[in-house]
């Protein structure tokens, strides 16, 4: 029987160690499968509080069903009954912008009406499928910002992408790599020579296959709706953790470092002991995979280190609903850097989802910090929540002391693939080669959002599985 260790219980280890068992099992491959936490309970970021009739999400509060694969996960796992769509006034989204709360525009005629972006900015809009915005500069890794400035002028890069890079990476995109956060647009801008000329293409293209019958998903994917569970997103990450089964996870078990074993490649040391394994699975942040592999690997380690992370700090408000006076018909809204508030944006959390607030409450959820604000995250509780107040006063008239709150800091959030990622992983790619057995998986790397950890699993235990069928 071959053995396989994995390192990390978040999300991306626990999927991996499910997929990998269900992948071997379907390839004839005898296996046994440990988990290693080093924390007393799974989950990792994922994590759903329960306190006082409110429902606050840790970390992210849902994935989009735009991709299929965790939507597969679920229905192997049978969770996909306990889904939970979010509800449909979650698609109104908005950009606080000269004092005023702008809805996203949705199509042509709600862009024209709309006044986030002025005349002017618009008229620069107006020309990016046109000869007169250059192309994409050969050989060059192009920051978000560029991208923004050279494609869309300098206005749509502060009110529209910048505030979208810093809701989903925290990120500021002077820094982020266009390439490697956003692939799909740098594909097209190549093939097509526009986003607009693409969009028009692939609308032509859609319409073309539907004529001919074939079964055509929407350029979102099928619907794109945030999905969660009724009882928070911390329900996959504990089905996935039964699932596995207890005596398949060690928690309180931390790594220490990865060596050489003796009859078999690798030896993983853990704070209790030492486990040996033909292969081992590393999901782990890079940092923490980074100290995992300084003695055996420090080439791999010198190029982890190279990836950085933001901070964040999240901050929950529950209000009674008769004291809040505008309506909450929405998702929220993030703020861009330019209007001076100490916030990212908020979200409308009671209104995403049922069940996230007791009956006549909401619960409102409030990014700091982020790639642009890093020194937020030592700011003391009563001076984040005063500066919350003041962000929650100025754009919602919000004048009343919250009757519920909670702040959950992450110190090391969310990885920043900046300008030179692509480069850092096909170093990784190149002297991991010496390593054949060990794998690196999870949201440093090739996607940040829990589907593209998913997705990453997946990829990880067909690569494992095709590892041990050489063995």
């Amino acid at each position: 029987m071959k053995k396989a260790i994995i390192v990390g219980g978040g999300i991306s280890g626990l999927a991996a160690a499910y997929l990998l068992r269900e992948q071997a099992r379907e390839a004839g491959l005898e296996i046994d499968v440990t988990l290693l936490e080093k924390e007393q309970r799974t989950g990792g970021k994922i994590w759903s509080i329960k306190a006082d009739g409110y429902l606050c999400e840790w970390g992210p509060n849902g994935f989009l069903d735009s991709k299929p694969q965790t939507l597969d996960l679920c229905r192997q796992l049978g969770a996909d009954k306990y889904l939970l769509r979010s509800n449909d006034n979650a698609r109104k989204r908005f950009i606080y912008s000269g004092g005023v709360l702008h809805r996203l525009p949705e199509n042509g005629p709600s862009f024209l009406k709309s006044e986030l972006i002025s005349w002017p900015g618009k008229l620069r809009l107006a020309l990016e499928p046109t000869p007169f915005v250059a192309g994409p500069p050969a050989g060059v890794d192009e920051t978000l910002a560029a991208f923004g400035r050279r494609r869309l002028g300098k206005e749509a890069l502060n009110k529209l992408i910048a505030p979208m890079v810093s809701g989903i990476f925290a990120g500021d995109p002077e820094t982020m790599s266009l390439a490697s956060c956003f692939p799909r647009i740098a594909e097209l801008e190549r093939e097509y020579g526009g986003l607009v000329k693409a969009m028009i293409r692939l609308a032509r293209k859609k319409k073309r296959e539907q004529k001919e019958g074939k079964v055509v998903a929407s350029a979102a994917g099928p619907g794109g709706v945030l999905t969660s569970f009724r009882d928070g997103i911390q329900s996959l990450t504990d089905i996935l953790t039964a699932e596995i089964g207890p005596d398949n996870i060690l928690t309180g078990s931390g790594a220490v470092r990865i060596g050489t074993g003796s009859s078999v490649p690798y030896r993983v040391t853990t704070d209790s002991g030492e486990q040996e394994a033909d292969l081992v699975v590393l999901a782990t942040p890079a940092y923490a995979t980074a100290e995992l592999v300084t003695e055996m690997a420090p080439d791999m380690a010198a190029v982890l280190r190279q990836i950085p992370y933001a901070t964040m700090t999240v901050v929950c408000f529950g209000y009674e609903r008769e004291r809040i006076e505008r309506d909450l018909d929405g998702f929220g809204y993030l703020i861009p850097k330019q209007e001076g508030m100490n916030t990212l944006g908020t979200l409308w959390d009671s209104s995403i989802f049922e069940n996230r607030a007791p009956a006549g409450k909401v619960l409102l959820r409030s990014m700091m910090g982020g790639a642009c604000f890093p020194e937020y995250i030592n700011l003391p509780d009563d001076e984040v929540i005063r500066r919350v107040r003041a962000d929650l006063q100025a754009i919602m008239g919000i004048t009343e002391a919250p009757s519920f709150s909670r702040i959950f800091r992450h110190p090391q959030a969310i990885p920043q693939y900046t300008v030179g990622h692509g480069k850092r992983l096909e170093a990784l790619a190149d002297k991991g080669a010496a390593h054949p057995g060990l794998f690196l998986t999870g949201n440093s790397y090739r996607g940040i959002g829990l589907n593209d950890c998913v997705a990453a699993a997946h990829r990880t235990a067909a690569e494992a599985v095709a590892y041990l069928k050489t063995r």
